[in-house]
């Protein structure tokens, strides 16, 4: 994938300013249009950006134990942060990713940097949990995915309805992990039923 277009950005947030009333050349505006291009560059690297072999770059010697096989392994309160495409504002919260493991295992920070691959791209929160089930399932084919998100977005909080205290929770979920008695596990795992 090309390199972010961060002069196009630029010219086009100068466009932005222009069009509301705004003098882009004003000192406090000034330096705006490269900020937002910096800004952008962060929130969109994962575009184009394959989460797959972040999770099979370290399953060469983690093959599962057979004790481990079925057992969840489950990575709570990933910090996430992205932009929702409908209106280009931020969803912020955290993802829960639990998987039960068949031959692979993996190392718990590539579950996160996977999270945040598929979240720093124009992004739908329904889409993400979908997404990240999708590339557990496809690099460590496990028994199954469940993936809980929950997140405040900026379109619902600061514009709208301007309900700045909601979230919004989706559930994605795959194999055996689709089942509501192993999904109720996990989900009291998540809420700190489990520990």
């Amino acid at each position: 994938m090309p390199p972010i277009d961060t002069g196009r950005i630029e010219a086009a947030v100068a466009e932005i300013l222009a069009a509301i009333g705004e003098d882009a050349q004003r000192p406090g505006l000034l330096t705006t249009p490269q900020r937002v291009a910096e800004a952008y560059a962060e929130f969109f690297a994962g575009v184009g950006v394959d989460p797959v072999p972040l999770l099979r770059d370290e399953l060469a010697t983690q093959d599962a134990p057979e004790r481990h096989k079925g057992e969840i392994v489950l990575l709570r309160d990933i910090a996430l942060r992205s932009i929702c495409e409908h209106h280009l504002l931020p969803f912020t919260g955290v993802a829960h990713v639990a998987y039960l493991p068949a031959e692979r295992i993996v190392g718990l920070g590539s579950i996160a940097r996977t999270v945040e691959t598929l979240a720093s791209r124009p992004q739908l929160q329904e889409r993400l949990g979908e997404d990240i089930v999708a590339a557990i399932d496809e690099a460590l084919a496990p028994l199954g995915v469940l993936v809980v998100i929950d997140a405040r977005h900026g379109c619902v909080g600061a514009r709208g309805p301007r309900q700045s205290e909601s979230t919004t929770v989706t559930v994605a979920s795959s194999g055996a992990l689709a089942d509501p008695v192993r999904r109720a596990e996990v989900m009291d795992l998540i809420g700190g039923g489990g520990g």
